[in-house]
């Protein structure tokens, strides 16, 4: 790989995870402690950009496949989307605040499949050389995390503020990536394109359908994560608690730059099944950590983060990468967003918001005890069903080109 190509990547990665970053994971906060919603409320916010990519990735995947170069179509939705955050960042109003951040995600959706696919597109080894571009997405959301922490933001709007400025800065530089044009140009659009049938056509192959399945479960106790940590650890007092999230980044870095020796040494099954079983782990140490003495469990819990993510989804969307043809790249990618960001997490962040408000005290505290077990346990019983029914076979359903 060229030093300019790698360099161009990884600030494109290292952009996207700052955009994301920014706001994802302390708006939380910012609605709990600030705008008072409730806790059904704030897991809906937290569905909208689930709810955005079981929508939009499949269509703008196509886009990228057969119509627009993947670099300009990423740089045009950035832009739209820093605009829309500025608006957001208005908002006080939850009827007017969840439209609002829903057209945002809609926008901000597909640009992780296509920052993806763009990578795949211009790299030769993607199980050697896609890990040390990715990681530098790990580390621009450790530098924004350390940010906000550290200018003690986390209950304002000013990281929305943050995200929709990064947005404007991503989406300029996208124009300077390489050229990723369509590869299915030449090929005749039918309705079916449209629909994603060459790709949900992979779901024929029990495999590829057992591991979609599975990471679609998985994704359910994510979102307990996404949603809920950063408020969790600023109700029990914790300082910088935004800061401190960065931890699971940083070991992030570290599993990301093992994970093509782990191609090597271990079977794809084992690294996935060690990526949920981390999931499963670490809301145990959430459930006996405490504030106090007990701090450390937390932090063990938040360490396990690189573990648990590294070894599910970006193991997964390498996989799928070496499965599906070229010329649905963008599509199957779009279709890994709409598994790992839409559909589980949708359904998750639902119940999340739910099970919140069951724990809720009437001083507004709640019992996260029982918050934590619920995807620990469920967690738990996802492993135990890809463990049973996952049994990849070779070759794989890559077609010849």
């Amino acid at each position: 790989m060229k030093l300019k190509l790698q360099v161009q990547l990884s600030a494109m990665m290292f952009l996207q995870f700052f955009v994301w970053g920014a706001w994802f994971v302390t708006t939380g906060t910012y609605l709990m402690q600030t705008l008072k919603f409730s806790g059904t409320e704030i897991g809906l916010v937290y569905g909208a950009p689930a709810l955005a990519a079981i929508i939009s990735p499949f269509f703008v995947g196509l886009l990228a496949d057969r119509f627009f170069s993947a670099e300009k179509l990423l740089g045009l939705l950035h832009l739209a989307g820093g605009m829309v955050l500025l608006l957001v960042a208005q908002i006080q109003s939850f009827y007017w605040f969840y439209p609002a951040i829903l057209f945002y995600t809609l926008l901000f959706s597909p640009t992780f499949s296509l920052s993806s696919a763009l990578c795949f597109h211009n790299l030769k080894n993607a199980q050697k050389d896609f890990p040390k571009i990715r990681v530098w997405g790990t580390i621009g959301w450790i530098v924004i995390g350390l940010i906000i922490g550290y200018l003690e933001v986390e209950p304002t709007v000013i990281p929305l503020q943050i995200a929709a400025g990064s947005s404007f800065f991503m989406g300029l530089y996208c124009f300077t990536l390489p050229r990723t044009p369509p590869l299915s140009r030449a090929s005749r659009f039918r309705l079916s394109d449209l629909l994603g049938a060459e790709t949900l056509a992979l779901l024929k192959n029990r495999s590829f359908l057992v591991l979609m399945v599975s990471l679609t479960l998985i994704t359910l106790p994510s979102s307990f994560y996404y949603s809920f940590v950063n408020p969790f650890m600023n109700e029990l007092g914790i300082k910088n608690a935004a800061g401190k999230m960065s931890i699971g980044q940083m070991s992030e870095i570290f599993f990301i730059m093992i994970l093509p020796f782990c191609f090597r040494k271990i079977s794809l099954k084992q690294i996935i099944l060690l990526g949920m079983l981390a999931w499963s782990v670490r809301y145990f140490l959430f459930a006996y950590g405490d504030g106090g003495s007990w701090v450390g469990l937390i932090y063990v819990g938040l360490l396990l983060h690189g573990m648990s993510y590294t070894f599910t989804f970006l193991a997964g969307q390498i996989y799928v990468d070496e499965q599906v043809p070229a010329t649905i790249r963008n599509a199957a990618q779009g279709f890994v967003t709409f598994i790992t960001m839409g559909l589980g997490p949708f359904i998750g962040a639902i119940i999340a918001g739910g099970i919140v408000n069951y724990f809720e005290y009437p001083n507004e505290l709640h019992n996260w005890k029982g918050i934590w077990f619920f995807p620990a346990f469920f967690g738990a019983a996802s492993a135990v069903f890809f463990l049973l029914f996952f049994h990849p076979r070779r070759p794989d359903m890559r077609q010849k080109q």
